[in-house]
């Protein structure tokens, strides 16, 4: 199952007076273990950052959806809210931790609901917040606004699948 990981890169970056300062920057990236999420932010950040750098820290996000948008590229974290009926009949509540690219963060709130408006149930925003994540490196290359496997979770949450017999069909 896929997995966000926070990896923090140390690494020398030139400031605006063309200075060597050291700096150490959040990027968030898609894999199936630490060991892989260790050797792709080593893939991508050898290709960005020019001399030596050091992977300080990875860790598990509890980021479960990434919403990209060209026009913008600032990260914000949205926590969503949602219930889903189980099956004693009782709501249970659910939290997750989303990011979304937008210019500020009343653009955020409004994409995490244009890109969240096709959920079979209904959510809340109750937080958004900028992100100091500066980059996200989505495994197969591309990040879309179309949140899939959050929909799919949901949708059999909120309708557990059930077997049908042939003769049921009849």
């Amino acid at each position: 199952m896929k997995q966000w990981f926070l990896c923090k890169v140390k690494y020398q970056k030139e400031d605006e007076n063309g200075r060597l300062k050291s700096v150490t920057e959040p990027y968030l990236v898609d894999a199936v273990s630490f060991t892989e999420a260790e050797t792709r932010i080593y893939e991508e950040m050898g290709e960005r950052v020019r001399g030596e750098f050091m992977i300080t820290g990875i860790s598990k996000s509890k980021i479960v959806d990434v919403f990209h948008y060209e026009d913008a590229d600032i990260w914000h974290k949205c926590k969503v809210v949602y219930y889903v009926a189980e099956e004693s009949g009782k709501e249970k509540k659910i939290t997750n931790q989303m990011i979304v690219t937008a210019k500020n963060v009343k653009e955020a709130y409004d994409r995490i609901y244009l890109s969240l408006n096709n959920m079979l149930v209904s959510f809340q925003v109750p937080e958004v917040i900028e992100s100091s994540i500066l980059e996200v490196f989505n495994y197969s290359g591309n990040i879309s606004p179309d949140s899939s496997e959050l929909q799919e979770e949901v949708s059999e949450a909120v309708n557990p699948t059930e077997e049908v017999s042939e003769e049921e069909n009849d």
